[in-house]
């Protein structure tokens, strides 16, 4: 029997502009209208849910607010012929956790085309090691083979390796035999990245081009980029001829200070990603590779799992670079 009432994390606009978070109880009336209600019973922290946490407007118009863009659960109620009670579902991206409230909360109502069945291969606790940054990052890594990128075609760069996104690609695209370099602000943090299957370390003032030329010596066969600025632009001047670059951060940076030249003299081609408006047929093909032929060896490695009354140290931490890999969050 579903309850009347579920624990979630509540952000609260306490004066203008100052925001502060607390775990308090709310009723599933409460929960705007959907096909499915989901019993959470992981979540996982994103760069999107702490700016939303810690009142980016840009993220979320509208408080209070429950965060959190990634849920895995069980279908509690259905009015969509696609999903029955007991289904286990993965629910994420739209408009989860950014103007609806969020897998940071025990039950979620959503419509039916925002979840998409959890693949056979994972658990509910392991789809949510990936997230919205696994899923991000096999975007990434779809777009680069959907341009016929091969292993032996040479070296593939992976920005902001120590985030979310950027781990994922590496140990997604080291699974796959691909020879990687991970950038990072992290060096310190080389060993997990080699554990990952990363190749070479490069720190990231050596990702960063201060000549000014418009091209430089071609080194990647293709780039997965998490940060945007200065080194998404080095990069791309650094793409071999006909080499691939995919870009879905920015938080380095929103700006891309380059020229056209990469484009028009070498071919290089820059894809950008989003996750959140992903099809659902697209989706559902990329979370069985991620449970199948793509899954890394370490992939329980990748994550800490923390609850949601310590979720608020993990939150300050990611907005202050300080998270490596993903956090799990267990509703219990």
């Amino acid at each position: 029997m579903t309850p009347k009432n579920f624990k979630a994390l509540v952000v609260h606009e306490t004066e203008p502009g100052t925001f502060t978070h607390r775990i308090e109880e709310r009723e599933i009336d409460s929960l705007p209208a959907g096909d499915l209600l989901v019993r959470v019973h992981y979540s996982s922290l994103n760069y999107k849910d702490a700016l939303s946490a810690s009142g980016n407007r840009g993220v979320t118009r509208r408080y209070p607010h429950t965060p959190g863009i990634d849920a895995a659960g069980v279908v509690a109620e259905s009015a969509s012929p696609l999903f029955h009670a007991g289904d286990e579902v993965i629910v994420s991206g739209f408009d989860l956790g950014m103007n609806k409230p969020g897998g940071f909360g025990q039950y979620v109502r959503v419509p039916a085309g925002w979840a998409v069945r959890k693949p056979a291969g994972l658990t509910l606790a392991e789809t949510m090691i990936y997230g919205t940054a696994g899923f991000t990052a096999a975007q990434c890594i779809e777009r680069l083979l959907d341009r016929g990128l091969k292993a032996d075609d040479g070296k593939i760069l992976v920005t902001g390796a120590t985030g979310g996104v950027g781990s994922m690609a590496v140990a997604i695209l080291a699974k796959l035999g691909f020879t990687v370099t991970a950038a990072t602000g992290k060096t310190a943090e080389e060993p997990f990245l080699r554990d990952l299957g990363a190749a070479e370390v490069l720190a990231r003032d050596k990702a960063v081009d201060t000549s000014g030329r418009a091209l430089l010596k071609e080194k990647w066969a293709g780039v997965v980029d998490t940060v945007g600025g200065d080194i998404l632009a080095t990069a791309i001047k650094s793409t071999r001829y006909s080499g691939t670059v995919t870009c879905c951060g920015n938080a380095a940076s929103p700006d891309l200070p380059l020229t056209v030249y990469p484009f028009i003299l070498r071919g290089v081609s820059l894809i950008g990603i989003d996750s959140a408006q992903c099809p659902t047929s697209v989706r559902e093909v990329i979370w069985e590779k991620l449970a199948g032929p793509w899954r890394p060896e370490k992939l329980a490695g990748m994550a800490e799992e923390c609850t949601l009354t310590e979720i608020t140290s993990r939150i300050d931490a990611m907005l202050r670079g300080r998270i490596r890999g993903r956090v799990v969050v267990t509703l219990g």
